[in-house]
């Protein structure tokens, strides 16, 4: 059964669409690679993927060296009575030898704080049991689905972008092209009535007339070459290229082919919708992490030292010094139920927050699409209204020749022309660029090409 030209216009831009092809690809490639914005987000992506590993290294064993030597005079001591103690057994034994080998000695005292001494240790400890840590871990590896998310945002949004600027330059040529055309005609117009008007059957007036139109069209010439130079250079400046480079053209097809589009714009592709998700993948994680807080943290530790006094290093200086850490919560004044109220509070918030931003990129989507269903229609309308401009002219233009038609016939039929050209143009470009924003509504648009 052959299609209508009303059924054609659901035919929009998808995989394999001809009007989603006939940009280069090159271009959009390097867009995606030289474009500042994006390389910007790029950076904050990596800088996330640099987190994660962080995260990941928390289940690893922490070592360092330190060490310490310290002064003191003064401060708190300690007696000891050395003397009280050993005097008396020294006295007996003299007594009991006959001699004075044992001296009578005299009690200490000590400072507590040690003078000239030095402490030295290469300590390790390691998480064993700590459920924050994998918690942060794995909500360090949503947060960066969620930045990739971001930078494909952008992507699309640029992709659009791209095309809607490559479009743009297309159509200043084609109304170049036509701008052209249309000078040869007055041209040519004006050399008939300057002959005309030499050869005493024409009249000056309309040689004015036609030097006016000629005019006039080099004006509109002029002000189509300056729109294409404003568009090259925006072209250029969303590949990050100088703005004067060159862009090639290329013939970029209207009729849409192959696959019909769905009665219900498909919004699931959207990266909003999937950071959406993701978000409700991190509060989870939140949740579960504030809802472990009575589970035990357990850490071991191992220091690895030498102890002294005038940096004296000897065997009896070395010594090492192991255990375990335990610590288990008591109270804390219901500040992690509090936590756990908050977090649930967010789960509903976000639920909340994705009903409404499906149902509005639906509703973008669905305006998307009649907004190509409008273009359509007035593409296939312009192009019958420059089929019969065109006819129009051919006859108007005979007759003024022949002498049956008047001047202002002929310049109303060539402007009549020359407008319905533009027109045709114009929607040609717009049922493009409307294509591209339904590519981008829909996230239709794969990466992989």
């Amino acid at each position: 059964m052959k299609k209508k030209p009303i059924q054609w216009l659901l035919l929009l831009l998808m995989a394999g669409s001809t009007a989603a092809q006939d940009i280069p690809q090159e271009y959009i490639k390097e867009g995606l690679e030289n474009n500042l914005v994006l390389k910007e987000k790029n950076v904050s992506l990596e800088k996330s993927l640099v987190g994660l590993k962080e995260a990941k290294s928390l289940f690893l064993p922490t070592t360092w060296f330190e060490t310490q030597y310290t002064l003191a005079k003064g401060g708190r001591t300690i007696d000891i009575p050395v003397g009280d103690l050993v005097n008396p057994v020294y006295k007996t034994l003299n007594q009991l030898t006959g001699t004075n080998s044992f001296p009578t000695i005299s009690n200490t005292s000590e400072q507590l704080l040690p003078n000239n001494f030095y402490d030295v240790r290469v300590k390790t400890t390691m998480p064993l049991i700590n459920t924050d840590i994998k918690y942060n871990r794995l909500i360090k590896e949503e947060q960066i689905k969620m930045q990739q998310n971001e930078v494909d945002i952008y992507r699309r949004e640029l992709i659009k972008e791209i095309k809607t600027a490559y479009y743009n330059y297309l159509m200043t040529g084609k109304a170049i092209a036509i701008y052209e055309n249309a000078l040869e005609v007055v041209k040519q117009n004006l050399r008939v009535n300057q002959s005309l008007l030499n050869n005493g059957k024409g009249l000056p007036a309309y040689v004015s007339r036609a030097e006016s139109e000629v005019k006039s069209v080099e004006s509109k010439l002029q002000s189509a070459k300056n729109e294409q130079q404003n568009a090259k250079a925006y072209f250029n400046f969303l590949l990050n290229k100088p703005l004067s480079d060159s862009v090639i053209s290329t013939d970029i097809k209207t009729a849409p082919e192959l696959l019909l589009a769905p009665t219900a714009a498909d919004v699931s592709a959207r990266e909003e919708l999937k950071s959406l998700s993701t978000a409700r993948n991190i509060n989870q994680q939140l949740l579960k992490m504030n809802k472990a807080f009575k589970t035990p943290k357990l850490n071991a530790f191992l220091d690895l030292a030498s102890q002294g006094f005038n940096f004296k290093v000897n065997n009896k200086s070395f010594f090492y010094l192991g255990g375990l850490q335990l610590q288990i919560p008591l109270f804390t004044g219901y500040r992690n139920l509090y936590k756990i109220q908050q977090t649930t509070l967010d789960a509903k918030s976000i639920d909340i927050t994705t009903d409404k931003v499906k149902k509005q990129l639906e509703l973008a989507a669905f305006v998307s699409r009649n907004n190509i269903t409008t273009a359509y229609n007035n593409y296939l309308a312009s192009l019958k209204e420059e089929e019969a401009s065109q006819k129009y002219f051919k006859l108007i233009d005979k007759g003024f020749t022949e002498g049956v038609n008047s001047f202002i016939e002929f310049l109303d039929a060539r402007n009549q022309l020359t407008n319905a050209k533009l027109q045709t143009n114009i929607n040609q470009f717009k049922l493009l660029t409307a294509t591209a924003d339904y590519e981008r509504q829909t996230a239709s648009y794969s990466f992989n090409q």
